[in-house]
Order: C-alpha cells, then sequence, then structure tokens
C-alpha cells in the first residue's frame, strides 16, 4: 500500500485511492498545467486534488 501521502479519501464516494491510480486531468483556473495537475478518483470523476507537478 502507498504512503498516506500518497493516498486521497474520495469525499464523493468514500474510496481511498493511491496518487498513481488517480486519473490526471488540467487543473481549473489559472494554474499552468506544465506545473500543476488535478487528480480526480477513478471510480466516480470527482477531484480528489490539485498537485504541484513542476520543477521545484
Amino acid at each position: 500500500m502507498a504512503d498516506s501521502e500518497d493516498t486521497y479519501d474520495c469525499e464523493t464516494c468514500g474510496a481511498r485511492v493511491a496518487a498513481a491510480d488517480a486519473r490526471r486531468s488540467e487543473p481549473f483556473g489559472d494554474l499552468d498545467p506544465e506545473t500543476w495537475q488535478t487528480l480526480d478518483c477513478p471510480d466516480c470523476g470527482a477531484r480528489l486534488a490539485t498537485v504541484f507537478v513542476g520543477d521545484e
């Protein structure tokens, strides 16, 4: 199982989703999609989190 930092609980369907299993989509608003991604639940499609994926 992944570390708790790498998992997200879906508030819509209750699934516990590893970051590697989440669907990725472009972020909302003015966030740069090369730097930020939105993680979506693979079961119901709800938004789980927006995460930084750019260079630090």
